[in-house]
């Protein structure tokens, strides 16, 4: 089993009720329906050129800022 990590996540009333009629629709969990919608979403942002010009840009700026600490 891989290792899990817990979040507090809160919901607006609305969006609490529908992801828990969609979770019983289609035979699943709250947890698997926000472990997939996650996934779902990351794999989205990946294929997506602009967030990953944002993704390397950000690596180069901490690797600068790691740079300079190891000194």
């Amino acid at each position: 089993m891989a290792p899990t990590h817990n979040f507090s996540v809160r919901l607006p009333e609305e969006v609490a009720r529908e992801a828990q009629a969609v979770a019983r629709v289609q035979g699943t969990s709250i947890n698997a329906l926000v472990t997939e919608s996650l996934i779902e979403a990351i794999e989205r942002r990946r294929s997506d050129p602009e967030f990953m010009s944002q993704v390397k840009r950000i690596i180069e700026e901490d690797r600068e800022i790691l740079e300079r600490l190891a000194k």
